[in-house]
């Protein structure tokens, strides 16, 4: 089974033995009470195997043929140019008559970059939410930038998140910027600590996802969809569900967090001393244990939510930052300045031209991966350009030049200096001061 299979064999095992309400596992797993009953019922009689769709690998049978696809894009570019997506579907039918349904044309015109030249935005209304019943349903994470080692020091950001049901802060992580990798350091210390959580809640930051107005890739435009980011992607392999927040509002509880401790977490580290972030992150395990004990507040459900980890698991295959490849004839692979060579191994001898993924893990060392298997690898010798480049970087060897010059003896007069020769006048016998006749 895959990651979503295993949440839903967790999720129905824990409403089996009661530790879930039959309404509290369909928000948890996105669907219908009537659904999860089903689930229930099939899990119960099949086990695990009931819960891989039946369809799937197949296309589905009412999916629009790709010669309609491409007709309705025809027309939206040419005829219909500039008409909403409403309009657009009406004169489909009238004048074409293609039956297609608003979603169906809307999907296709999304996906192509064609949006509605009229969009209508709801109205607005916000209400105070319930926590989660219990914890590590939702974790809220965020960063602030602050100067969290006083007036004087460096501006810092404070990466962390906050459990919903309970409030308590499982982990928190002091980097310079805010950055993938310590999101990456900071999810990788809650699931070593305390286990998978269901369901992250976060903004719309270009680590958690790619803004709709940048250029699509080639590959995205190739697959009619958006890549995951970096981040994006260990989400989907923990299974985590990811909740984009469209205001600071909307994650109110750990907005509110910083607030906290910007003021008690500064006047601790001023306290204890502390002037580098080395020293702020080594402190703030204790202040996370009191802050925890002095905040928490009791879940509306005992027990906990978050997955354990499979015994095979490998957070170093998971935390990290995955980029395809193309090996070179030579069986080497170029990453930034460093580049790789692949040896053979007992199932391929050769992997020129093989398409792998090259691993840069949270502590800067590179792993090379062919179809889940890490190759291995090592430093590549450097080609001649980049030999030629060392070698004139280097300082030049030193050569046996003039002798030095001696002191002149102290019986001799010192040279000039450009003053004294300004000053100088010839005598009045000087052959500059005789006429040409009588030097003749």
């Amino acid at each position: 089974m895959g990651m979503r299979e295993q949440k839903r064999a967790f999720i129905l095992t824990r409403l089996i033995g009661g530790q879930l309400t039959a309404y509290q596992a369909a928000e948890l797993l996105k669907v219908s009470p009537r659904q999860v009953r089903r689930l229930k019922a099939s899990f119960s009689r099949e086990g695990p195997a009931a819960l891989v769709h039946g369809n799937r690998g197949r296309a589905p049978a009412n999916s629009l043929p790709e010669a309609v696809r491409e007709q309705v894009l025809g027309l939206a570019r040419g005829k219909y140019h500039g008409f909403n997506h409403q309009h657009f579907v009406e004169k489909l039918l009238e004048e074409e008559q293609l039956a297609v349904s608003r979603m169906s044309v809307h999907r296709i015109l999304r996906a192509a970059g064609l949006t509605s030249p009229r969009t209508r935005r709801p109205a607005k209304h916000r209400r105070r939410r319930e926590r989660m019943a219990q914890e590590g349903m939702l974790l809220q994470a965020d960063g602030s930038r602050h100067q969290w080692l006083g007036a004087d020091g460096p501006w810092l950001t404070l990466i962390g998140g906050i459990d919903d049901a309970t409030g308590t802060v499982p982990w928190a992580v002091f980097r310079e910027q805010e950055d993938a990798q310590g999101y990456m350091e900071w999810l990788r210390e809650v699931v070593s600590r305390q286990g998978v959580p269901l369901a992250l809640y976060v903004d719309r930051h270009g680590i958690f996802l790619k803004s709709s107005r940048d250029p699509k890739t080639v590959e995205e435009q190739l697959l009619g969809h958006r890549l995951p980011t970096q981040f994006g992607r260990v989400l989907e392999e923990l299974a985590i569900r990811p909740i984009y927040a469209l205001s600071p509002q909307a994650k109110g509880r750990v907005e509110r967090l910083w607030g906290t401790f910007q003021d008690r977490l500064v006047s601790e580290l001023r306290l204890a001393g502390v002037s580098t972030l080395a020293d702020a992150q080594r402190l703030l395990p204790s202040f996370l244990a009191a802050f925890n004990d002095r905040f928490a507040v009791p879940p509306a459900q005992a027990g906990s939510a978050y997955r354990p980890l499979a015994t095979n698991f490998l957070p170093e295959q998971v935390f990290c930052f995955k980029y395809d490849r193309t090996v070179a004839a030579d069986n080497t692979v170029g990453f930034a300045p460093h580049r790789l060579q692949i040896a053979p191994s007992p199932q391929r001898p050769s992997y020129a031209r093989a398409h792998v993924e090259v691993h840069e893990r949270l502590d800067g060392s590179l792993a090379v991966y062919y179809q889940g298997q890490c190759l291995a690898t090592r430093a590549a010798p450097p080609d001649p350009p980049t030999i030629r480049a060392r070698s004139r970087t280097r300082p030049a060897p030193e050569r046996p030049g003039p002798p030095p010059l001696t002191a002149a003896p102290a019986s001799q007069p010192p040279p000039p200096t450009p003053a004294d020769r300004l000053a100088w006048k010839p005598a009045a016998n000087h052959p500059w001061k005789r006429s040409l006749v009588a030097r003749k």
